[in-house]
Parts: C-alpha cells; sequence; structure tokens
C-alpha cells in the first residue's frame, strides 16, 4: 500500500469520527456524563460532610491506621459514585440506542482514573506503588475494554507438560503477580491488626498480646489456603500432605513440634507475657521481649538476646518476677559497732532511705510496705543491720537501687557520727615466768 492509499484510508476514517460526533446521540451522551459527575459530586461531598471520620484525618496514622484508612478511602467516593452512575448509564443507552461509544470511554477512563487514586491514597511505599501501577493499568484496561478473557485464553494455551503437572504462562504469572499480592496484604494486615488489638485499653495487656498472636495465626492459614488455591492445588490433598507431615513430625520435626505446641500453650495459660522478667532454673535471667511460636526471646540488662525455646518452660521451673505484680522488696546489708544507740540509728536509716525517688513510701502504703531497718545479728566486730523497701521493678539495669542506698546509708552514718566496725583484735602479751 503506497502513500495514497494511506491517505485515502485516514480520510475514510477522519470522515467516520466526523460522522460520529456530528450525530445527536454523541451530545446526548456527553450530557449524561457531565450529569452523571455532578450527582456523584454532590451527593460524595455531602457524605463527607456529615460523617465525621471522613471529614478530616486523624492526629496519627500511627496510632488510628484504621480511622486513617477511611478517611483516605473516603475520597475515592466521587470517583466510585461515577463509575457506578455510568454503568447504569450505559445499561439504559444499550436499550435505547446500539452506539454509546462516548459513555464507554468515560467508564474506561473512569476505571482507570479510580485505579490510579486508590494506588495513591491507600498504598504509602512507592515501590508497591510503582509495581501496582505497572502491573495493575494494563489488567484493568484489558477488563474494561473486553479483552483480558481473550488474553488469558491465549496465555492458558502457552502450556508445558510435566509428567502430571501441567504448567501454563497464565498460571505463573498469575501466581506471581497475586501471591505477591497476598504477601504484602498479609504483612500489612498483621500488622495494622496487631496494632488495633494492642490499642483495645479495654482488655489488659496479656489478653492483648493474646489476642495479637492469635490473629497472626489465624491470618497466616487464612493466606496459606487463599495462596494454594491460587497456584491450583486441590486442598483434598492436604490430607496426604498431612499424613507424610505427621510421620515428618513423629521424627525429625518433634523438637520444632514441641516448641510451637508449648509456644500455645504458653499463650493460652498466660504464664508468661512481654515485659515479665524471668529467671530460668539455670539461673539466667532478662525480661521478655519477643514471644514467638517457636521461642521467646529474653533481653538481659547487659545488653544481649537471649532466644530460649519455649518447651524449656513448659518442662522446666521459673520465677516470674513481675507476672502479677511489679512491686519487688529488696535487701541490703550494713554493720555499725556495739557503742551506736541502735534506736535512733534506725530511725534515721528509714527517713534517709524513704528519700530515694524509687523506694516506694508514705503513711499511704501499708506498714509492711515501708523502708524497714532492723537487727541481723550480733558479729564479731559489729551489730549487723539490714534495711528491707519494696519498688516498683527490678533492682537492675536502669533501676538499679541497691548501689544507691548503700551510698545513702554510708553518708547517713558519716554526717551522723556513727562508726562503721570493722574487724579487731585483742592481743595480750603476759610477762614471761621468772
Amino acid at each position: 500500500m503506497d502513500n495514497g492509499d494511506y491517505l485515502v484510508e485516514l480520510g475514510v476514517r477522519l470522515q467516520s469520527v466526523l460522522g460520529e460526533l456530528a450525530q445527536p446521540s454523541t451530545y446526548s451522551q456527553i450530557g449524561i456524563i457531565l450529569f452523571v459527575y455532578l450527582i456523584a459530586y454532590v451527593v460524595s461531598i455531602r457524605i463527607r460532610k456529615y460523617i465525621p471520620i471522613l471529614k478530616c484525618p486523624p492526629d496519627s496514622a500511627e496510632q488510628s491506621p484504621i480511622k486513617t484508612l477511611v478517611y483516605r478511602l473516603g475520597k475515592l467516593l466521587f470517583p466510585v459514585f461515577a463509575i457506578v452512575l455510568l454503568r447504569i448509564a450505559i445499561g439504559f443507552s444499550e436499550l435505547i440506542t446500539e452506539d454509546g461509544w462516548v459513555i464507554q470511554a468515560a467508564f474506561a477512563i473512569a476505571m482507570l482514573l479510580l485505579f490510579y487514586s486508590f494506588v495513591n491514597l491507600v498504598i504509602t511505599n512507592k515501590l508497591v506503588s510503582s509495581a501496582f501501577r505497572w502491573i495493575g493499568t494494563p489488567i484493568v484496561l484489558l477488563h474494561v475494554v473486553g479483552f483480558l478473557d481473550d488474553v488469558i485464553a491465549v496465555l492458558e494455551s502457552m502450556s508445558v507438560q510435566l509428567g502430571n503437572i501441567e504448567l501454563s504462562a497464565y498460571g505463573v504469572l498469575r501466581t506471581v503477580i497475586f501471591g505477591s499480592l497476598l504477601f504484602w496484604l498479609g504483612r500489612i494486615s498483621n500488622s495494622t491488626g496487631k496494632t488495633i488489638i494492642r490499642k483495645q485499653e479495654t482488655l489488659d495487656f496479656r489478653t492483648r498480646e493474646i489476642f495479637a498472636k492469635l490473629f497472626e495465626i489465624a491470618l497466616f492459614l487464612v493466606f496459606i489456603l487463599l495462596l494454594f488455591q491460587l497456584m491450583g492445588i486441590n486442598l483434598t490433598a492436604l490430607a496426604v500432605f498431612g499424613g507424610a507431615l505427621g510421620v515428618g513430625l513423629g521424627f525429625g520435626l518433634q523438637s520444632i513440634a514441641s516448641n510451637f505446641i508449648s509456644g500455645v500453650i504458653i499463650i493460652f495459660d498466660r504464664s508468661l507475657s512481654v515485659g515479665d522478667y524471668v529467671e530460668l532454673e539455670d539461673g539466667l535471667t532478662g525480661m521478655v521481649t519477643q514471644l514467638n511460636m517457636r521461642s521467646t526471646t529474653l533481653e538481659t540488662y547487659d545488653g544481649k538476646d537471649v532466644v530460649v525455646p519455649n518447651e524449656k518452660f513448659i518442662t522446666s521451673s521459673f520465677t516470674n518476677w513481675t507476672h502479677k505484680n511489679e512491686k519487688q522488696r529488696y535487701r541490703v546489708d550494713f554493720s555499725v559497732s556495739y557503742k551506736t544507740d541502735v534506736r535512733g540509728m534506725v530511725e534515721l536509716i528509714k527517713a534517709a532511705v524513704a528519700t530515694h525517688p524509687q523506694v516506694l513510701s508514705g503513711p499511704e502504703l501499708p506498714f509492711e510496705e515501708r523502708p524497714d531497718c532492723e537487727i541481723d545479728s550480733f558479729g564479731d566486730s559489729g551489730i549487723n543491720m539490714f534495711v528491707e523497701f519494696w519498688m516498683i521493678g527490678i533492682d537492675d539495669g536502669k533501676n538499679r537501687v541497691g548501689g544507691d542506698l548503700l551510698l545513702i546509708i554510708l553518708e547517713t552514718l558519716q554526717e551522723n557520727g556513727i562508726e562503721i566496725p570493722f574487724p579487731q583484735r585483742d592481743v595480750r602479751i603476759y610477762p614471761a615466768d621468772s
């Protein structure tokens, strides 16, 4: 075909387009589109005006993830209403006239704009939003123009037979694209769900942690089942897989299964939770920072993270210092000389210890929780005394109190002229018998 033929064909197409534009139905469709957008705009403005959560954004997105998401989705009301009304208009136009290409084109553009608006408002990660645009835009466009089924049929025809398994290009692309989408949705849903659960102040801390962990497990199972369906795996085949897994658990995975079940038991019996200070049977101590299904992480006061298998908390004894009551009682020992006025000294020490900001004191406390100073025993060189006091938390790390109290006691004794004894020996020299 030479240049003349191209020009003739271009002229024919241009005349066809101009003829379509000259049709009265074209202008009526443009009027319908403008009316639809006006109605959608007015309705969306009214809804956002009378619903407080859609009117203004929350102060903090991290503190109110659901409210932030609802507020962002509220900005999509206008394109959503426009698409719904345009779809209704397409149905009416098909009944009245066979040619409704203007409304259909407006509908396709509205779908693409809704997709772009959703990605920009909901997905904050730049890498993920770019992937959604590059992958999702062709899919949405093919679906709107009605070519998506034809493309799927072509991709399904491109297949390879590997024994009893048939791999098609469509199956691979579907698994990669929607599998990645499921993985991203799983991470976002898990993080958001646990944040919402942990913000429920009506529940105590341990109950919130239990529900957060159960939510994580349930979400994991749901997304695994969805991924199996996406890959085309028949779920009835899981029965055979479950039998093989049971045999594997009985041999090589026994320890892993034991730790997993122990983690479930710890969650339900509430014997351990994040923030507890525990001491194991072998003397290891630390603060619980993570409760996983396989292990528990303890943070020691020298900055080390110790990963302890959950089975150890079930099969052996341990001490939970802060499980039910964060108040702890401690003791500091010291000595004074025998010539000390013990009754007066005791009152001085009580008052001095009570001045420490982390020591619980005051007349509002029960008598047994106030600082107390008593005689422990009579030593070789002096009177052995001790001070008992209560505090919130553990006497270690940032809550180190024992060393401060020893310094306070020393300064109090020195200021009042009270002698701290030291080992003494009496040596008697007898004259030699003459």
